[in-house]
């Protein structure tokens, strides 16, 4: 199993990218163990791959931070777990289509400890919530909204970056940007949903979860 480890506070962003950088490398040299990292950021905007400028309406409410990782604007901040997975995907079948599949897999899995059905959406990487107190959107089609963000890079077969899942982030801040290039739909928490579930809760049942798909 990989080592576990939980930052206390808030991680800066360049430092988190450079912790992952030369953690990924010594995971692929066999000389350190494959890690979940799990930290809390000040809050900035991260753009990957598939980013639009567009997509960033406020380029200075916070920090924007360019990323090598698969997707688009995302944002981070306090009330936010974000999960970084360095993991050797190579001897996990090298099926990188799989990987994200699992990762989602595991978020889904790690919600229903919690008694919420988190769903994927064909189209829509990341993890969703049905929403039907809330009106429809303009086509008719039920409201959703947005729980858990995935992003990953792989180097060598090795992973970093992850994904985020929302606590009790301050959800105005998602306002800035276009979360994931997808409008329309919005974004909400264990505690928007009416769950007083804190981050140790949500640390532990990640750690519960993740044997089913990654043991």
């Amino acid at each position: 199993m990989p080592q576990w480890l939980v930052s206390d506070g808030l991680t800066s962003y360049p430092e988190a990218l450079a912790f992952m950088e030369e953690r990924a490398a010594a995971i692929r040299e066999g000389t350190a163990q494959e890690l979940i990292w799990l930290v809390e950021h000040p809050p900035l905007y991260t753009a990957g791959t598939s980013a639009r400028p567009a997509d960033l309406t406020d380029p200075n409410r916070f920090p924007v931070y360019q990323t090598r990782r698969g997707g688009q604007y995302t944002y981070h901040g306090p009330g936010q777990r974000v999960v970084y997975v360095m993991l050797d995907v190579a001897a996990r079948g090298r099926d990188v289509r799989a990987f994200v599949r699992a990762l989602e897999e595991w978020v889904i899995a790690t919600l229903a400890e919690f008694n919420i059905r988190g769903e994927r959406r064909e189209g829509r990487v990341g993890v969703w919530v049905a929403r039907p107190e809330k009106p429809p959107l303009p086509n008719g089609s039920p409201r959703e909204d947005k729980i858990a963000a995935i992003g990953v890079r792989l180097r060598r077969w090795v992973s970093f970056h992850g994904l985020s899942i929302n606590v009790e982030p301050d959800l105005s801040h998602y306002d800035g940007i276009v979360p994931c290039g997808i409008s329309g739909h919005g974004v909400t928490s264990l505690v928007d949903l009416g769950l007083p579930v804190t981050m140790a809760d949500l640390d532990a049942a990640l750690a519960r979860t993740f044997p089913r798909f990654f043991g």
